[in-house]
Formats: structure tokens, C-alpha cells, sequence
């Protein structure tokens, strides 16, 4: 297995032998997810790039993600010595409580001893992410991950910030798609790597894998036309293949290691200063909302430049 080149502070007591210190981990997640805006512009600066292979999995809510993340991460691990699985669910607007519910459709990996699952509520973020995944990713990388497959929260059309985030990105259907196919051309459709059609053994199957290559044949124009894998997860059934087209998908990025950092540091600051816009939106006073509209935007510029300042 091949991965990105980079030298990651090792954490302490991240590795020993074939021991993973999972409370040390679990605390060091807890700490990056908590950290505000303010606490990750002023811990000390990572340089390079991460080391753990990511896969990013994302489609809509019901096309059976977690299960084909399950099966997909027993069939890696035969060539990954250490598998973290991020799995994303949405919060609640008013209360930020998330159910947390997808490691009970992975508890066959639980006492897996090289695998650790991390339920994460997806909080502010609304690109079906989570509020410091960056951070979060990282501390992976210094615990000494070979791969970290990323389950998004159940998407739309539009939640493609994955692709600025993994390596190689899995959109998973289900037969009965054909509309949300036609919603996805000019969004999520356009940016994976791999398209899983899960359920294969439902009717419909053939016809939704039939429609996704004629339309990834149209939008691919003159370059490659991505695979599309039908599975079926909760029988274990072409895993095999799936696993085989994401080591092809990897081997064919042909970016260079600059080009990708650059793009995810551009992910990273965006992400960090829709939070630090919306916490300032969020603490003015009512009474600001009743001024003229230009009013109310030169007063959110005007209260980011002092906090810029100070």
C-alpha cells in the first residue's frame, strides 16, 4: 500500500508494539473536536502531508453506508495493519445532540483490536462533515493509522466538501435512484472516484448501474469514466471488487503533493472562518437585527476586524 509521503509528530505512547493506546486516542479526539478556532490557530503549525490513506464513503440517508463501510473495512484490513473509521451524524439544529447510532451497524468490528470507530455529530458544519475534522483526521495520523475511512452524514446534491478531504471517494446508491441521479449530475455526481450500487440483489439494481454509466459516460467527456462496483454489503458480496477498484482509483491520482496540500489548506481556513463568521453573527445583540441590512453587514465586518486585531 502506498501512501502520501510525511513525518508526523508521533504522539506519545501512540504506539507500542502492536498496542494502541485507545483511551489516549479517544481523549486526544475528545480535545480535537472541542477545540475552538481560537485553540487550533494557536497550537504549534503541522507540516507535511497526512500519512493514513483516506476514504471518503458518502450518499444519501438509507443507501446502507455503514453496513458496506463495515464489510469494506474487514476486507481492508488484510492489507492495512490499522483501520480508523470516521463515521459523521447529523445534529440536531436546536438542541446539537446527534444519535450517534453507527457503530451498532458496525459492532462486528468493535473488539477488533486494529480498528477504532469515532461517531462524530456533525454540529455547525452543513457540508454533511463535521466542525475540525482536519484536526481530528490528524490525530490519526499520529497515532500511526494506515487508513481512515470517512462516512459523510447522509447527502444531497451539493455536500461534495468531501473531495477536498480523502484520497478516494466512494458515492453509494441504492436501485431505486434514478431520480436522485438526475438530481446529482451538476453536484456530488460530478466529483467521486468509484460508484457503489448497493443492495445488488433488489430490483432495480442493474437498471440504476445502467443509468450511472451512460451518465458518467456524457459528463466524462474526452477523460476516463469512473468504475461503478454493484455490492451487496450486508452479504459481504463484491467487496473483493470494490476494495480492487479503490486501490486503482489511488493509484491513478496523479496530483502532486504540494497541489493536494494546498487545496486542503484552502478547505481547512475555509471551514474555520465560516465557524468564526457564524459565532460573530451569532453573539450580536437582538437589536442589531432590526438595522437596515448594509447597517448589519458593516457591523459584522466591522466586530471581525477588531477581533482580527486583538
Amino acid at each position: 500500500m502506498s501512501v502520501a509521503p510525511c513525518q508526523p509528530a508521533r504522539a506519545p505512547g501512540a504506539l507500542d508494539g502492536d498496542a494502541l493506546d485507545r483511551r489516549a486516542l479517544g481523549q486526544a479526539l475528545s480535545r480535537a473536536a472541542d477545540a475552538g478556532v481560537a485553540d487550533i490557530l494557536g497550537a504549534p503549525h503541522r507540516a507535511g502531508t497526512h500519512c493514513a490513506r483516506r476514504i471518503g464513503v458518502t450518499g444519501p440517508p438509507g443507501a446502507g453506508k455503514s453496513t458496506l463501510i463495515a464489510a469494506l473495512a474487514r476486507h481492508r484490513l488484510e492489507r492495512a495493519g490499522r483501520v480508523a473509521i470516521v463515521a459523521i451524524d447529523p445534529s440536531s439544529p436546536k438542541t446539537r445532540g446527534s444519535i450517534l447510532g453507527d457503530r451498532i451497524r458496525m459492532d462486528g468490528l468493535v473488539d477488533d483490536p486494529r480498528v477504532f470507530i469515532r461517531s462524530l455529530a456533525s454540529r455547525g458544519a452543513t457540508d454533511g462533515l463535521a466542525d475540525n475534522l482536519p484536526e481530528i483526521l490528524a490525530v490519526f495520523d499520529d497515532y500511526g493509522f494506515d487508513e481512515i475511512i470517512l462516512e459523510t452524514v447522509g447527502v444531497g446534491q451539493s455536500e461534495f466538501a468531501v473531495r477536498e478531504l480523502v484520497d478516494v471517494e466512494l458515492l453509494v446508491l441504492i436501485p431505486g435512484a434514478g431520480d436522485q441521479i438526475q438530481a446529482m449530475k451538476a453536484g456530488i455526481l460530478e466529483t467521486a472516484d468509484i460508484y457503489v450500487v448497493n443492495k445488488a440483489d433488489q430490483p432495480g439494481a442493474r437498471r440504476v448501474e445502467a443509468e450511472l454509466k451512460a451518465t458518467l459516460t456524457l459528463t466524462a467527456g474526452d477523460g476516463p469514466v469512473p468504475p461503478v462496483v454493484l455490492v451487496r454489503a450486508d452479504a459481504g458480496e463484491n467487496i473483493a471488487a470494490l476494495d480492487a477498484a479503490i486501490e486503482a482509483a489511488a493509484m491513478q491520482r496523479t496530483e502532486n503533493h504540494e497541489a493536494e496540500r494546498r487545496r486542503r489548506a484552502r478547505q481547512r481556513i475555509k471551514g474555520l472562518f465560516w465557524r468564526h463568521l457564524a459565532q460573530t453573527i451569532e453573539d450580536l445583540p437582538q437589536a442589531a437585527f432590526d438595522r437596515p441590512l448594509p447597517e448589519l453587514y458593516a457591523t459584522v465586518l466591522a466586530d471581525l476586524t477588531k477581533e482580527a486585531a486583538d
